[in-house]
């Protein structure tokens, strides 16, 4: 049978365990420092309200820190999004090294049934995290343009507040 060839070698095992605890390893990663990102995005949300409450909301400078707001929102809902996916990829992959454990442990015993679906359990698993994963990066790269989008369009403003001639006419 073809599970006890996957039994009788020692690389596919380890394939399958290293594989994903390699990728629970990038999943790690990815999740530190999209939280970082997040504290980043908070705190600077912090510091734009606290900025808020000392001027006078009719001024340009107001009107300037406050056009921070709704795009620090949408960086932030990126973020939270983009680190669930992180986190999900990182049980997922967590499972599917798990599961090829007791898939390898199975095939040993030659469980032809148990082997099958310990197999398509760990390719489901594995798969849907390598998704997640993905699909996180998608959001990260799309928090990261949004936030060189706004850099440079606070730099504009600041500079037009602060610079009555670059102010368009």
């Amino acid at each position: 049978m073809q599970y006890n060839a996957v039994a009788g070698n020692p690389f596919a095992v380890l394939t399958a365990i290293v594989a994903p605890a390699i990728l629970t390893n990038a999943s790690s990663v990815l999740a530190l420092g999209t939280s970082n990102r997040l504290a980043r995005v908070v705190d600077r949300t912090r510091l734009v309200a606290a900025k808020l409450a000392d001027l006078d909301s009719g001024t340009a400078d107001y009107q300037a820190w406050a056009a921070q707001l709704p795009p620090l929102q949408l960086r932030t809902q990126l973020l939270v999004k983009a680190l669930r996916l992180f986190y999900a990829g990182l049980g997922l992959f967590a499972a599917s090294a798990l599961v090829s454990v007791g898939g390898s442990l199975v095939a040993y015993y030659g469980q032809a049934a148990l082997f099958r679906a310990a197999a398509a359990l760990a390719v489901l698993t594995g798969g849907s995290a390598v998704f997640g994963l993905c699909a996180g990066c998608v959001l990260m790269v799309r928090e990261t343009q949004l936030a060189v989008k706004y850099l440079e369009e606070e730099a504009k403003t600041q500079a037009a507040v602060h610079n009555p001639s670059q102010r368009p006419h």
